[in-house]
């Protein structure tokens, strides 16, 4: 399943690029209403394999959104404060507040991924998480949050490239990390806890993301967002005197 989707084939590259910016606009649009109107949100998690173009997919996929009602979290390993709490402690600090649009860079889902490949946490512990991960998105979503899982598919061959390009390219150099390269040698077995994911936590489903081209993950990502947005049937809120009656 994961393995199958790094590319789509027969697509018009020029046709869906001019698709994407429709698209990508009226995402702005119906964004900055869902922010004055304050009735839902939107938290998107974005999970993947190192140099999957998650901080690409975020740049993209928000160019014509309001920063005022954006915000985007990149979860790195925990610091000993986040650690000595439970895992789920710093992820609920950062869930969207009504209005706001809410970007995941990995997420909740890496405190069983990690842990599972390099064996640092007990299996036992590990196994009780996936139970815990799908309350927690269902206490999220009863708040009026719609959640989106994207799963960043890239190929063997196009994660090698982009690794390599890290080094190669003085403008990329910032992004290189020596870890990096374990984990692509550790890939099958990351893929494989990605399959157990998906199997397990999908009350909320998962939408997998071609993403060996930037043009076609954006595409897919941004068709499955807006259908999202379109779903909330936002309304502009009207003036304080309407709602609230007359002082």
């Amino acid at each position: 399943m994961i393995e199958s989707v790094s590319k789509l084939e027969n697509l018009d590259k020029e046709s869906i690029k001019k698709e994407t910016k429709k698209i990508l606009k009226e995402i702005g649009e119906l964004q900055y209403q869902m922010y004055a109107e304050r009735k839902h949100s939107i938290l998107i998690i974005l999970q993947g394999l190192d140099a999957s173009g998650k901080d690409g997919l975020c740049r993209d996929l928000l160019e014509y959104c309001n920063p005022v009602g954006l915000s985007v979290y990149s979860f790195k390993k925990p610091t000993p404060a986040e650690y000595a709490r439970d895992f789920l402690w710093r992820v609920h600090q950062q869930v969207p507040a009504r209005g706001m649009l809410q970007v995941f860079v990995r997420s909740h889902y890496e405190d069983i991924l990690v842990p599972s490949v390099e064996g640092y946490i007990p299996a036992d512990v590990i196994e009780r998480r996936y139970e815990l991960i799908n309350q927690f998105e269902e206490l999220v979503m009863q708040n009026g949050t719609h959640i989106l899982k994207f799963y960043m598919c890239v190929s063997p061959e196009k994660q090698t490239e982009r690794l390599n390009e890290r080094i190669t390219n003085p403008e990329k150099h910032w992004k290189h990390n020596d870890g990096d390269w374990d984990t692509l040698r550790k890939r099958e077995q990351y893929l494989a806890v990605y399959q157990k994911i998906f199997e397990r936590c999908n009350r909320v489903p998962w939408e997998v993301l071609p993403s060996d081209t930037n043009w076609q993950k954006t595409w897919v990502a941004a068709v499955h967002l807006l259908k999202a947005l379109r779903s909330m049937q936002l309304e502009w809120p009207p003036l304080a005197s309407e709602r609230f009656g007359k002082a």
